[in-house]
């Protein structure tokens, strides 16, 4: 009779375990089909826009060393990679032959000047013997003529000796500007010749340094009215201030100016070339670096950023987001995209301050699905401010 009775029991216990089981079953059946979405809070504020334009670095000022008279290199007089200055001796030419030929014009300008003198006397006899008619007027004016035939070769002369001069003096090759000096390309003993084709060496000017910056004309023409409108950070009339972004994402720590008074539109491209200018005293910046110019277009107010991941586009370019709406339930929200802004779209239109846009586990939610919102925000801070596990070290020692 025992037995009979706890049979009974056992079998109710089960029956209601059963009918518990199946009253809650399609509750958490259908928690369990909601997966765990990701989501940031959308928030407008005030930002301030920058355009970061793409341009590589130039010298200021460059010339290419070479020779304006021929002969033989007889020593250079400088270190390859130093500063010079406009007018240091960098190569010396034997100037032996040089020098003759200056000692040869200024004999002959003594002789053209003895000349000049012997036939300016004879000139001035012959024009006293004139008035008493001892002389012809011809031979009078045949004298005269001699004499400025004679003031003609000294001057003539007078010029060799100057030409000659210089000659001697370009035997010396001087820095026509200052700058840091590469590479020499000849040694002592080479023979060089007057305006070859082979540079003896390049100086490059590197402060200040100019920065060549690529862009659209439609968008030069909008650079434009934002400095008009004040938008922009004046330098001067016509000039912007500009910071540089260098090629490891760092910034320079100079600001420079954008200036307008170089520039040409591609025909292939229809890009434009503008030219900053940068203060460069520890040269730092050298010529042929890829950097980055950013312009401050102004503040924008209640502008909406959410991060790239978080915007998706179909075939057609038209990019959507994910919103999750006060029931937890996905919603598909056509968006305009601005523009980047770093590793962020502006948002022109389609999302509103305070929604909650779907940033992880996109691919596992279709418009109208029911999810489990998480804030990754939230749970990054909270992550961030969880005490770190000590080592398995640490566990040890507080053991022993």
């Amino acid at each position: 009779m025992r037995s009979g009775i706890l049979y009974s029991i056992v079998t109710g216990l089960l029956a209601f375990q059963l009918a518990a089981c199946g009253d809650s079953g399609p509750a958490q059946q259908q928690q369990q089909q909601a997966p765990d979405v990701g989501f940031v809070t959308v928030k407008a504020k005030t930002v301030t826009l920058n355009r970061e334009l793409p341009g590589r670095t130039t010298a200021h000022q460059i010339a290419e060393v070479r020779p304006q008279v021929s002969g033989v290199i007889e020593k250079r007089l400088f270190e390859e990679g130093q500063e010079v200055k406009a007018g240091q001796p960098l190569y010396q030419i034997d100037d032996r032959t040089y020098e003759a030929t200056v000692a040869t014009a200024r004999a002959e300008l003594s002789r053209a000047q003895a000349t000049l003198k012997s036939n300016g006397l004879r000139a001035k006899r012959f024009k006293k013997l004139l008035d008493y008619k001892a002389v012809s007027q011809q031979e009078y004016d045949e004298a005269q003529a001699q004499l400025d035939e004679n003031k003609a070769a000294v001057a003539a002369a007078r010029a060799n000796l100057q030409s000659a001069q210089i000659n001697l003096d370009y035997a010396i090759i001087k820095a026509p500007i200052s700058g840091r000096i590469g590479r020499s390309s000849v040694t002592a003993g080479a023979l060089v010749t007057a305006n070859q084709a082979q540079a003896l060496a390049t100086i490059r000017q590197l402060d200040p340094i100019y920065v060549d910056l690529t862009q659209s004309s439609n968008d030069l023409r909008q650079l434009r009215q934002a400095m008009a409108a004040g938008e922009l950070q004046q330098v001067s009339e016509d000039e912007a201030r500009i910071t540089l972004i260098l090629e490891d994402g760092s910034a320079y720590n100079k600001p420079g100016a954008l200036q307008f008074s170089e520039y040409a539109v591609d025909e292939s491209t229809g890009s434009v070339t503008l030219r900053a200018l940068f203060p460069n005293p520890d040269g730092e910046l050298l010529p042929g670096m890829f950097v980055r110019g950013r312009l401050p277009e102004g503040q924008r107010e209640n502008a909406i950023l959410v991060p790239q991941k978080g915007i998706t586009r179909d075939p057609t370019g038209q990019a959507f987001a994910m919103v999750i709406d006060s029931n937890n339930t996905v919603q598909k929200v056509k968006v305009e995209t601005e523009r980047a802004v770093k590793s962020q779209w502006l948002i022109s239109r389609g999302l509103n301050d305070g929604d909650r846009l779907a940033i992880d586990g996109l691919q596992m939610i279709q418009p109208g699905m029911p999810v489990n919102p998480v804030n990754t925000e939230q749970a990054d801070a909270q992550q961030d401010a969880a005490p770190q596990a000590p080592a398995n070290g640490g566990d040890q020692n507080a053991a022993q």
